[in-house]
């Protein structure tokens, strides 16, 4: 059983040595395989985010004015 602990406690201990050079040390190297986007595919991708907002959005206020219609008509009062 100490063993296990003993193991926990230096597991522990080395993932706090490394500290914050060695943290950014690691982030270089994981952006450095970041596969980034072409300018091409950027805009692509961008024009695909705003059309789905845009989509969404519509949704949403077409919902959203069915169910205060619905409100208006069940309870008969005008809803500001």
């Amino acid at each position: 059983m100490a063993s296990k602990d003993q193991a926990k406690k230096n597991a522990a201990k080395a993932k706090k040595s490394g500290g914050l050079k060695e943290y950014l040390k690691g982030v270089k190297i994981e952006m450095s395989k970041v596969v980034w986007p072409t300018k091409k595919e950027l805009g692509t991708f961008t024009g695909v985010v705003i059309a789905t907002c845009a989509v969404f959005a519509l949704g949403f206020w077409l919902i959203d004015t069915g169910v205060l219609a619905a409100l208006r008509a069940v309870l008969g009062v005008t809803l500001n």
